[in-house]
């Protein structure tokens, strides 16, 4: 466009000129195919020269975001609770597992064991209980393998009832003991003293034939006759258990009255049936706590 002067005169044009802007006159990708017309001439038309570009300039170092390391350890996406519920399963699982394989083997051998009687294997098997020595002419009497015959869930209960009997008897002959002692320093009771023989000897075998072979057979077998038989007797049994840790004179049992009564005579015998007092109690805590204990594995789940 045309500028007016300042003072009104005629416009003036600037000097330079449009068409040479450096953006025009620069070559232009086929500028050499502008000029090349097909029709006037039969040479070849100029090859075509591809434009070079400028590689794109450096990015500062500076400018370029920092790189993150990547983690030594692996991520964790998962919450705590989560793994912590999902190894509390897995551990419930293993124990489930190996109650199965415990069963598994149970019955197995059961199995074995169903399969030799049928074959004869019962006429093979000797009776092994009272221990008695080959030379001596009374054979034993019982069969008795609590980790064969018994269940493994039962043998524990089985082997204490074997120790309750075991240490009853070895009391009662404690007992005897006792006994003949106070009958040394107090010659009036003799009555007492032949009891205690009388107990020793009747006690012994008819305990373990009354009620500890009953419920050995009843786990071995799951008989409901032999539990029967068992609750009845071994109760029993306890109540004459509180009754020697008692100790009524002339019962034949050094129990607490006796021993307080021996303790204005003599010290000695005194303490003697101080030691079978506490003997005749603690079998007598222990037999309560058998009879709930079998009362209890008899009700349980696991007990078919």
């Amino acid at each position: 466009m045309a500028q007016r002067g300042g003072g009104g005169g005629p416009a003036v044009l600037p000097d330079d000129n449009p068409f040479q802007d450096p953006a025009l006159l620069q070559p232009r990708p086929g500028a050499a195919l502008d000029g090349y017309n097909p029709f006037e001439t039969d040479a070849p038309p100029p090859p075509f020269q591809t434009p070079s570009v400028a590689p794109p300039p450096p990015v500062p170092a500076a400018a370029q975001p920092p790189r993150k390391a990547s983690p030594t350890e692996p991520r964790n996406y998962g919450s705590y609770g989560s793994q912590a519920s999902a190894a509390a399963a897995t551990a419930e699982l293993l124990k489930r597992q190996e109650e199965l394989n415990r069963k598994a083997e149970e019955l197995d051998r059961r199995e074995r064991e169903l399969q030799n009687a049928a074959l004869g294997g019962a006429q093979t098997r000797l009776n092994n209980w009272p221990p008695l020595p080959s030379f001596c002419p009374v054979k034993p009497c019982f069969y008795q393998d609590i980790p064969v015959e018994i269940p493994a869930d039962f043998q524990k209960t089985v082997t204490t009832m074997y120790y309750l009997w075991m240490a009853s008897t070895i009391t009662l002959f404690l007992n005897f003991l006792a006994s003949l002692a106070w009958f040394c320093v107090d010659p009036s009771a003799g009555s007492g003293f032949g009891l205690s023989i009388l107990w020793a000897l009747l006690y012994t075998p008819c305990s373990f034939v009354c009620w500890y072979r009953p419920m050995y057979k009843a786990f071995r077998s799951d008989s409901s006759f032999n539990f029967f038989v068992f609750f009845f007797v071994f109760f029993a049994q306890n109540v004459m258990y509180v009754l020697q840790a008692i100790g009524i004179p002339n019962w034949g049992f050094s129990g607490w009255i006796l021993s307080l009564i021996a303790l204005r005579t003599n010290t000695a015998v005194a303490v003697m049936m101080i030691l079978v007092a506490l003997s005749f109690t603690a079998v007598a805590v222990l037999g309560i706590i058998m009879l709930k204990k079998v009362r209890w594995d008899t009700s349980s789940p696991s007990h078919t």
